[in-house]
């Protein structure tokens, strides 16, 4: 059904959906026919949701007992100036990792210019703690939440978009296609950086190092890295180590990966710390890069410049990321959220001599 004010709204049967747990804009959608989004702005008030179908939102949210998020509200008036950050990790993690530092920088811009705090909330522990998201509920000082790097299988994301808080995700979550969400192509994004060792440097036996396997991210990196192997017109053999995104994991996976590939010519790691971590280890045991294993990693935040050679990377625009999804987020408070749920922010492959590629 068309959410233009031209619609003719359904007729809601409300009846049909009580006693199914807690109203969420989510429940109230399926009851109307209509999407989250639409249920959001009709509850705003927003002009570009037709007459009826705000009635039949409205009737529908006071029949399943739907309440409003208070901070959101709040926002909209005036009286609330803040937004979360939501990261369920640990305050180690997202203060010692340079892709949240230049993330919290685009937040932080985009709120500057809405007069708007930022309020960053991390788990004492890992393994889905839902203490970082309860706080932001329970507290009801925040007027919406940016949620960053949650694992695929966290049950609080789920939780947290189908609730009454606007919500944002950083990254890709398949399963949540009706969440508003900012992100990257990292499939094409790995691809292409394998396709460079294959196409530019003619090597054909190449480890990946990825990231956590429960990270859309990590997951989307590995089958970038996949399908350019697949699509190579020589053949090329493939190994893979599972790593956590650190330092110590690259090189960790670095031995693995050279104890386990005889010949290896080339190593794709998932972001440029674990790239490091194993150029560190290739020196330990007097291998060159390039010369003798050509190396990429996946970011760009500082560290692959610094080395020596210099690292071939994706850059990843995080600061971007964090200013268009603290852009969405205050569409959605407003009650003015476009109907596409997700969008990417570009990002290039950047070659450097650790390839085997000329100094720029």
């Amino acid at each position: 059904m068309s959410e233009s004010e031209n619609a003719t709204a359904p007729s809601p049967k409300p009846q049909s959906a009580r006693g199914r747990g807690p109203a969420t804009l989510r429940s109230i959608a399926s009851v109307v026919g209509v999407s989250p989004s639409a249920v959001s702005m009709a509850l705003a008030d927003h002009p570009r949701i037709g007459r009826e179908t705000k009635e039949a939102v409205r009737a529908a949210a006071r029949d399943l007992g739907y309440v409003a998020n208070s901070a959101g509200r709040a926002l909209r008036a005036g009286r609330s100036t803040s937004i979360a950050v939501v990261v369920p990790n640990t305050a180690q993690h997202v203060f010692g990792h340079p892709y949240f530092m230049h993330l919290l920088v685009g937040v932080n811009e985009a709120a500057n210019a809405q007069d708007t705090a930022v309020l960053i909330s991390t788990n004492p522990a890992t393994d889905h703690d839902p203490a970082a998201y309860d706080r932001i509920l329970r507290s009801q000082a925040a007027a919406g939440a940016i949620i960053a790097s949650a694992a695929i299988n966290d049950p609080n994301v789920s939780r947290m978009v189908d609730g009454g808080l606007p919500v944002v995700l950083i990254g890709r979550y398949p399963h949540l296609p009706h969440a508003v969400s900012v992100g990257m192509d990292d499939v094409a994004g790995a691809a292409a950086a394998t396709r460079h060792l294959i196409a530019e440097h003619g090597l054909r036996r190449i480890g990946h190092i990825s990231g956590p396997l429960e990270h859309q991210t990590a997951l989307d990196r590995y089958q970038g890295f996949r399908d350019a192997i697949a699509e190579s017109p020589e053949p090329c053999v493939q190994s893979l180590a599972v790593g956590d995104f650190s330092e110590e994991a690259g090189r960790a996976c670095a031995a693995q990966l050279l104890d386990g590939m005889p010949g290896l010519q080339a190593i794709f790691a998932a972001n440029d710390e674990m790239a490091y971590g194993a150029l560190l280890e290739l020196r330990s045991r007097g291998l060159r890069v390039p010369q003798d294993v050509a190396l990429v990693g996946y970011d760009d935040f500082g560290v692959s410049r610094l080395t020596t050679p210099a690292i071939t990377t994706v850059r990843v625009p995080a600061e971007e990321l964090g200013r268009r999804a603290a852009r969405r987020l205050f569409d959605l408070i407003d009650g003015a959220a476009e109907p596409v749920t997700h969008e990417n922010v570009p990002i290039e492959l950047v070659a450097r001599e650790s390839c085997g590629c000329p100094p720029d």
